[in-house]
């Protein structure tokens, strides 16, 4: 039995659709992406990076204490 190859019209993973409202939808699509996964990476930086920043920033200041000093609670 020999298989058949068809090709359906306006089938696939393709979409024929005409019009902006299908640029808009992509654009939006697009840009809510975008801010997803730039929201999703700023959250990260921030959870790791705040106690660095604050550690860097008394290590920069007059009079400078040493990193026992700055890490100590007292």
């Amino acid at each position: 039995m020999a298989s058949r190859v068809t090709l359906k019209a306006g089938g696939g993973k393709g979409k024929s659709t005409k019009g902006s409202k299908a640029e808009e939808k992509s654009t939006a699509k697009c840009l809510k992406e975008w801010s997803t996964w730039t929201l999703k990476k700023a959250k990260v930086i921030t959870h790791y990076g705040f106690i660095p920043l604050v550690i860097f920033i008394g290590m920069n200041s007059e009079p400078k204490p040493s990193i026992s000093q700055l890490l100590s609670p007292v």
